[in-house]
């Protein structure tokens, strides 16, 4: 999936408004951030509840379920990227391949109402490590493997933009 034809790499989206879904991290205050996860997941919950759920509307689309699997997936891995540059000194995070993971655990296999409900604990766990940061620690870095550069403040409203852009991306 593309975000903008002009780049591959989703830190712009720090920078400037996203052209499609309109998220502009500028914008956010970061002590809302926490808030705005578990909403986001349980958002999810009626769109899970389509009868379209696990239909692509395009081969090269994921289905909402799909997405949703991906979302809920999203939460597990910045929760513990968020816990390591709570406690670590400038972690340098493992790749994720996000079409693998798809594969492996057969996203759009999956039984819709598990998956909301898994995506709402997730959206709440990681909701509540950040309702934990305070002060200096939203200045704490980490880094990618492909070199891209946060520290807990961007990375929270980078993940942000990614859970509610994907939410746009299935209305």
């Amino acid at each position: 999936m593309t975000i903008t034809p002009d780049t591959k790499d989703w830190t712009w989206v720090l920078d400037r408004a996203c052209p499609q879904c309109g998220y502009d991290a500028a914008t956010v205050p970061v002590e809302t951030v926490a808030a705005r996860l578990p909403a986001n997941a349980g958002e999810w919950r009626p769109v899970l509840q389509r009868a379209d759920v696990s239909v692509r509307p395009r081969p090269d689309v994921w289905s909402a379920l799909e997405y949703a699997c991906h979302v809920r997936d999203v939460h597990e891995l910045y929760l513990h990227r968020l816990d390591r540059m709570l406690t670590e000194t400038d972690p340098l995070y493992d790749n994720w391949d996000q079409d693998a993971t798809a594969l492996d655990k057969d996203y759009g296999g999956q039984d819709p109402a598990v998956v909301s409900d898994e995506l709402e604990s997730a959206g709440q766990g990681l909701a509540d490590r950040f309702d934990t940061v305070s002060g200096d620690a939203w200045q704490r870095p980490g880094r990618r493997s492909d070199g891209a550069s946060f520290t807990v403040d961007t990375f929270s409203r980078y993940l942000l933009h990614d859970v509610e852009h994907h939410l746009w991306d299935v209305r």
